[in-house]
């Protein structure tokens, strides 16, 4: 059975790292993945996709008033009738190419939530409209977790599927944090990570602010941020104008992450908002501590090593817990996140079977029901 994921892109990205855990996991030789982009430009995950066997497509950038997008659209599903299941990330939005998809004849289309809210920007109306009609287009509703799924389906019955790890991968190890701190030659400082993003979800400009308070405590800690986006930039030139640049190492984007986390003290995330957080649960798999805001769900703290802080508080405040929590002894969290339902494994397989008897029409097919 070939399942069609309709993503924006395929980058380096929480939902993006999501999809590739299942896709790496499930037996391909039964279900396997093709991808709908909308972008032109290649993705980070494409030339991987192409070498599990998967197909990759393109549309333009999606755009709901769009006659050109929407004839493009239509045509792809006309073309593709191979389809039984269609399962969108993308979504408010993920009503139009649902809708396209019903319009097909495609019985199972499943709406996917990764987020608990949008950001506030000139699309956020449209967006809201959408999402009020996400029910008349899908026939499975699925989301990362609870506060995810009730903002974005507002009372209606989904399912959680989680953003589930290989908790192996992630565990932490002694010899891979002398390794990696001698390569970062981090020497003895205190390492405050941040992974993900670099967009205004994630606030990097109030991490950055906790970081310069870290600094009066600890004046050899170190910032590393891995990742990308559209605030890499601005975000660089506010560590220079707050005169910390010294102190912040600007590693882009990484296929190392785990020995990352365990080369590092704390975790500090400060979201404004999140699905759940997939960084976290990393994190924990790492035994790492996580100071995050109260804006990350709840769902996400899988062990006792998250606390949580109110935006509110006082860069001042952040930084002080942040420096108590690094001092807590390193052990392994990959039993514990593992228990809590986040290992691939068990979860890809979970997955592959929902794909298997609903494209068979399985009506009562379900994962976890809310």
């Amino acid at each position: 059975m070939r399942v069609l994921q309709i993503v924006t892109t395929m980058n380096r990205g929480g939902l993006e790292t999501m999809l590739m855990n299942y896709y790496r996991h499930v037996d391909r030789e039964k279900v396997q993945f093709d991808f709908l982009e909308h972008r032109a430009e290649e993705s980070d995950y494409d030339a991987e996709i192409e070498l599990l066997g998967g197909r990759i497509y393109r549309l333009p950038a999606l755009n709901p008033f769009s006659p050109s997008y929407r004839k493009a659209l239509n045509s792809f599903f006309e073309e593709h009738t191979e389809y039984r299941v269609v399962h969108s990330h993308l979504d408010c939005m993920s009503v139009i190419p649902l809708s396209a998809a019903k319009k097909a004849g495609v019985p199972v289309r499943i709406a996917h939530a990764h987020s608990s809210s949008q950001d506030r920007d000139l699309k956020y109306p449209v967006k809201i409209i959408f999402r009020s009609c996400i029910h008349s287009s899908a026939t499975r509703l699925f989301a990362c977790g609870d506060t995810a799924g009730r903002w974005m389906f507002r009372g209606d019955s989904f399912e959680v599927l989680p953003n589930a790890i290989d908790t192996g991968r992630f565990a932490f190890s002694e010899t891979v944090r002398a390794d990696k701190r001698e390569e970062l030659a981090l020497g003895d400082r205190l390492a405050v990570l941040h992974t993900g993003r670099f967009y205004w979800p994630k606030n990097p400009e109030y991490l950055l602010r906790v970081f310069s308070e870290i600094l009066k405590i600890r004046p050899d800690a170190v910032l590393l941020l891995a990742g990308e986006g559209e605030l890499f930039e601005a975000t660089k030139a506010l560590a220079k104008k707050y005169n910390i640049s010294d102190s912040v190492l600007f590693l882009g984007l990484r296929t190392d992450i785990p020995e990352l986390l365990s080369a590092s003290d704390v975790m500090v995330f400060p979201s404004r908002y999140e699905g759940l957080g997939i960084s976290v649960i990393e994190a924990q798999a790492s035994g790492l501590p996580c100071l995050i805001s109260d804006r990350v769900p709840g769902e996400a703290a899988l062990t006792g090593l998250v606390s949580s802080m109110s935006l509110d508080e006082s860069p001042e405040k952040w930084a002080e817990k942040a420096v108590e929590m690094a001092s807590v002894p390193r052990i392994s969290g990959a039993e514990a996140v593992r228990d809590a339902g986040y290992d691939i494994q068990s979860a890809a397989e979970m997955l592959q079977s929902f794909y298997l008897r609903t494209g068979a029409g399985e009506e009562d097919a379900k994962l976890w029901q809310h």
